[in-house]
């Protein structure tokens, strides 16, 4: 957050400097970010094929979220099932008054209570943390830049500029263009490592509440091997959501951790055995 806070810093520096309308950019992107904020866990839900359920429905799945929301102090998340072979499970919401804890029907069909227990624990610790307005927060002036180097893309953005940088015929354009897509690959890596950050921390979540870090541990390890089965074509159509899941659903090993959302399984493996190590003492 402190290196984003920089480069934001910086990129606000240079876009006074070259006599951007800034105030104006930021509006367009805070209703762009704001839009997001509200509605893209909705659109990204739709997309994926979510859909609600009552606890008639999934009786099971919704006592354990019950029981965690019980253990955690926060209000009962709605619980929310997707027809899908590729096991996994995600979390949305703002906040826990509005958060909503959803799996596939793959991960269910592939883990035992004890494994689920501590997915779900893994997702209501997303939710408890309020990851999606810190997420949002870290992203705000990456999506200003990116607004700009895709207006740039589009010929310019002459509304964005002063009456001084106009009468020099926008010739600011070209550096302004290249200040905003060198933020928005920094920021775009510096986000990706706090997105890894913040799934670290709820494993680590996930093993407090539960008291059991190797139950965490056993779901990744089955969660990763059979990812790894699951077709090209399915895992293509969870990718919507694949920032939120608990395990990307993309092949192993065609992703550099630099630029996954996630840790590698290796890492996250080795940080829960290290929290076993320290609950058992």
């Amino acid at each position: 957050m402190f290196l984003l806070a920089l480069v934001y810093l910086a990129f606000i520096a240079a876009l006074l400097w070259f006599g951007v309308n800034a105030i104006l950019i930021a509006l367009i992107a805070g209703l762009l970010l704001l839009a997001q904020y509200y509605f893209s866990d909705k659109l990204i839900l739709a997309s994926l094929g979510a859909r609600e359920v009552s606890e008639q429905e999934a009786p099971q799945l919704h006592d354990i979220v019950g029981r965690l929301a019980q253990t955690t102090g926060i209000p009962k998340p709605k619980v929310g099932l997707i027809e899908s072979d590729v096991p996994n499970a995600l979390a949305t919401g703002r906040n826990p008054n509005n958060a909503l804890v959803v799996v596939t029907t793959g991960i269910m069909e592939r883990l035992d209570a004890g494994e689920m227990e501590a997915v779900l624990a893994h997702e209501l610790s997303h939710v408890i943390h309020r990851d999606m307005r810190v997420m949002a927060m870290a992203t705000f002036f990456a999506t200003i830049a990116s607004f700009i180097v895709q207006m740039g893309m589009w010929g310019g953005f002459g509304g964005g500029y002063s009456s001084r940088d106009r009468d020099r015929g926008g010739s600011s354009f070209a550096l302004v263009f290249l200040v905003s897509a060198a933020v928005w690959a920094i920021s775009f890596v510096l986000i990706r490592a706090l997105s890894r950050y913040r799934e670290y921390a709820a494993d680590r979540g996930s093993a407090i509440i539960t008291g059991d870090a190797s139950r965490l541990m056993s779901a990744l390890v089955k969660v990763s091997g059979q990812m790894a089965r699951i077709p090209n074509t399915d895992l293509r159509q969870m990718e919507a959501g694949s920032a939120l899941m608990f395990f990307p659903p993309i092949s192993a090993g065609s992703l550099s951790e630099l630029f996954s959302t996630h840790p590698s399984l290796e890492h996250r493996l080795q940080r829960l055995q290290a929290i076993e190590a320290d609950l058992s003492r």
